[in-house]
């Protein structure tokens, strides 16, 4: 690694953090009004339709009592119901309810408008590599693989 490189890169991270808007706990980067671990739950229940509230914790890299407020802020907002895994009379399934895949579709829809406005700022012949980026940083921050 040459000097200076983990400042700079951090500098970088800890700007695009900023400008993006992931620092602010209780709105999504694309200004939902919703804590962004609960935005996060929310896209992996509406991925699958269904979901252990287990696997949910596992994919959300969170403790399971943290996911278990977040489960519980989202069946008060009534997007999602649980449900006891029939396999499992311990397991909890999660299903996001009607209201809850409107939300869901809303969420993706601003998600999806955000990422848009952001890439089409950079140029055309960068943006592929600025994809790449993104996925080789993901993989070297996975701390499971």
């Amino acid at each position: 690694m040459q000097p200076g490189e983990v400042d700079a890169a951090q500098e970088a991270l800890m700007r695009f953090v900023r400008e993006f808007g992931l620092h602010q706990p209780d709105r999504t980067p694309c200004g939902q009004p919703l804590p962004v671990s609960e935005a996060h739950a929310m896209v992996e229940i509406a991925r699958d339709g269904r979901l252990r509230q287990v696997d949910l914790a596992r994919r959300l890299r969170l403790e399971k009592s943290t996911v278990s407020r977040l489960v519980t802020n989202l069946v008060n907002r009534g997007w999602i119901r649980r449900e006891t895994a029939g396999d499992d009379g311990r397991g909890v399934l999660l299903l996001l309810t009607e209201t809850g895949a409107t939300a869901a579709a809303r969420q993706a829809d601003a998600r999806r408008d955000r990422l848009t406005s952001v890439l089409d700022r950079i140029p055309d012949t960068q943006r592929g590599a600025v994809v790449a980026a993104l996925h080789i940083l993901a993989e070297a921050a996975d701390e499971t693989s």
